[in-house]
This record gives C-alpha cells, sequence and structure tokens, in this order.
C-alpha cells in the first residue's frame, strides 16, 4: 500500500469514527493533492449525491480551504449565508443539502496533510462536544500517518546499511515496540494498520515450509529478539512469564529451534521478524 493509500484508509476509517462518535448525519474529507495547495473530496459517508465526490478544494477558498490556510478547524453555523468564508463552492455544498458544516485539517509535521468535514443538513451550532469529536478523529489520522511514514524511514535507512548496522537495531527496537502496542488498541482498523505497519519493517520471507507462529508467538520472538527477558516480555505484552514461556516453547518447536537465539535467527530468515 502507497503512503497515499494509506491515507486515504485513516480518512475512511476517521470519518466512520467521527459520524459514530457525533451522530452528525455527513462527513466527508481527502488528502493534499501531491505538489498541489488543495484538497481532493475522495471520501464520503452519510451523502445522497456526488456533488461533493473529488471535488477539488483550493487553500483559502471555503470553509475546508480555510482550514487548510489557517492550519485550524473551523466551522459555519449557515455555509451559504456565511459571511466568514468564501463561496467557490456553494452549488456543490447546496446540491447536498448542507447547512452546518466543520473543517479540522489534519497536520502532520506542521504541514496540512487532509482535511475532514462533519456536517447537518440544518442550520445550528455545532457544539463543543462535536467539535472535539472531529478534532480527536483528526489526531488519530496524524498519528497513523507519522507511525507509518517513520516506520518507512526506519525501514529505507536500514535497507541501505548492512544488517549488523545500528540502524537494524533501531528498527527492531521499533518493531517490538509496535508489536507490543496493537493488542491495546480497541478498534480492529487501527489495530490492522498498526500491524500493516509492523510488515513493513520485516524483511522479503525465505519459504519455510510448514511453518506458521501466531500472532502472539511473534510478538514473544519480537521481543526476544531486542533481548528482553521473559519477564520484560510479560509485562510488555501483559501476559504471565508462564504465558510467554508457553509461546516461547511453541515457537521454538515450530522453527526446529533449541535456543532462543535460534528461534530468532529463524524467525528473521522466514521474514517474520526484520
Amino acid at each position: 500500500m502507497t503512503a497515499d493509500a494509506s491515507g486515504v484508509a485513516e480518512i475512511r476509517g476517521a470519518l466512520v469514527r467521527l459520524r459514530r462518535a457525533t451522530g452528525l448525519p455527513v462527513a466527508f474529507g481527502g488528502l493534499i493533492e501531491p505538489g498541489r495547495p488543495r484538497v481532493r473530496i475522495s471520501e464520503l459517508t452519510g451523502t445522497t449525491t456526488l456533488a461533493l465526490s473529488s471535488l477539488a478544494v483550493t487553500s483559502g477558498s471555503g470553509l475546508g480551504g480555510k482550514a487548510v490556510a489557517l492550519g485550524r478547524p473551523c466551522a459555519v453555523t449557515d455555509y451559504s449565508l456565511s459571511r466568514r468564508i468564501s463561496h467557490e463552492y456553494d452549488a456543490p455544498v447546496a446540491a447536498e443539502g448542507l447547512r452546518s458544516v466543520l473543517a479540522v485539517p489534519v497536520v502532520v509535521r506542521r504541514r496540512v496533510r487532509g482535511v475532514l468535514y462533519g456536517a447537518l443538513r440544518t442550520a445550528q451550532p455545532l457544539g463543543d462536544r462535536t467539535l472535539s469529536a472531529a478534532v480527536e478523529a483528526a489526531r488519530d489520522v496524524e498519528q497513523a500517518l507519522v507511525v507509518r511514514e517513520e516506520a518507512r524511514d526506519l525501514l529505507t535507512a536500514a535497507r541501505a546499511e548492512p544488517a549488523t548496522d545500528p540502524a537494524w537495531e533501531q528498527v527492531r527496537e521499533a518493531h517490538a515496540a509496535l508489536r507490543a502496542l496493537a493488542p491495546r488498541i480497541g478498534d480492529p482498523g487501527l489495530r490492522a494498520e498498526l500491524l500493516s505497519v509492523c510488515g513493513l519493517l520485516t524483511t522479503t520471507p525465505a519459504p519455510v515450509e510448514g511453518v506458521s507462529l501466531t500472532p502472539r508467538e511473534v510478538d514473544v520472538l519480537t521481543c526476544v529478539a531486542v533481548g528482553a527477558t521473559n519477564a520484560t516480555t510479560a509485562a510488555r505484552l501483559g501476559l504471565s512469564p508462564e504465558t510467554v514461556k508457553g509461546y516461547l516453547r511453541s515457537a521454538m518447536r515450530k522453527l526446529g529451534a533449541h535456543t532462543r537465539g535460534e528461534a530468532v535467527a529463524a524467525a528473521r530468515r522466514a521474514g517474520m521478524l526484520p
């Protein structure tokens, strides 16, 4: 999945969570187009027309463009009558029947990367609770993009160096931290996205016939690979030391290893660990 494609997936998930948290009937959004100061509306949920689909919103224009230009949330109670925004996009907004609208920028490393919108079909103030939920949804996208980009940068740097270089140790530490974090994320979509980031940090697997480790066995080996003891591994993963031992024994048996080190080496050869 490309960085742009992953960003679209994050926008899509955030919009669904925004509607669920606020009860807003309509939410939509998109990413900044590469090399251009405009947002392309690509994701829509709750809409009844295609009026907003693929709409290009230029920085500074309309509500979303204002949010991009200022780098902060903006809202209007009645879009078509508001004097606080320009009105280049009145026609598609009216075609969808939207009145009260908010726009929250997605900002990564001080650069606006996209915009999330939420809207009502009636002209009424959007309260602090709704705005806070929209900001939280945007922060989720920002954090996911940062994690994915940092993982990609680490992988690029590590692949440019020999496997014994310290850069690889940084990759392995990041991989272990991400694997330990994943089970604590309640949202299945976000958890899957985080595990896909972990996959970016592993090498191309060599065929190992009949070997299939469970996610928890991989989690344990990931911690062992960075030097963690069974007790430390248990604390990281929220397991008991005895459970960790059980997963480790099972992984060693499947990999045909007699020691922890052999198991880690075999898992790396199979592309299960970085």
